[in-house]
C-alpha cells in the first residue's frame, strides 16, 4: 500500500509503517527469540534516519538493561544495526 503516505497531515504526528522480523540468539546452549519491529517513518526526526528497528526484549538485564535498536536510511541498515546490538550483550532473563 503506497498511498499510506498521503494520510499524514502534520509531521509531528510521526506516522510510520511497521514491519516485523524474528531473530534467535544462540547462547549457553539455548535459544532466545527476539521480535524486531521496524518503523518506517514518513517524516523521520532525522531525514537520514528513515528506519528505526527495536527489539521486544532487553539484554544485559543484571548489569545495565539495554534495549537493542538501530537507525538507518533503509530497512537493511536499521535491521543490521539492531541485530549487531542484540549480539553485543547476553540475554539474562
Amino acid at each position: 500500500m503506497t498511498d499510506w503516505k498521503y494520510v499524514e497531515a502534520d509531521a509531528a504526528e510521526q506516522l510510520c509503517r511497521l514491519e516485523y522480523f524474528g531473530f534467535k540468539k544462540q547462547q549457553a546452549g539455548c535459544e532466545v527469540e527476539f521480535t524486531i519491529t521496524i518503523h518506517e517513518y514518513l517524516t523521520p526526526p532525522d531525514p537520514a534516519m528513515r528506519f528505526y528497528a527495536r527489539t521486544d526484549k532487553q539484554t544485559n538485564q543484571k548489569t545495565a538493561a539495554y534495549t537493542p535498536a538501530g537507525w538507518g536510511p533503509n530497512l537493511g541498515t536499521a535491521l543490521w544495526e539492531c541485530v549487531q546490538n542484540i549480539r553485543r550483550f547476553p540475554y539474562e532473563g
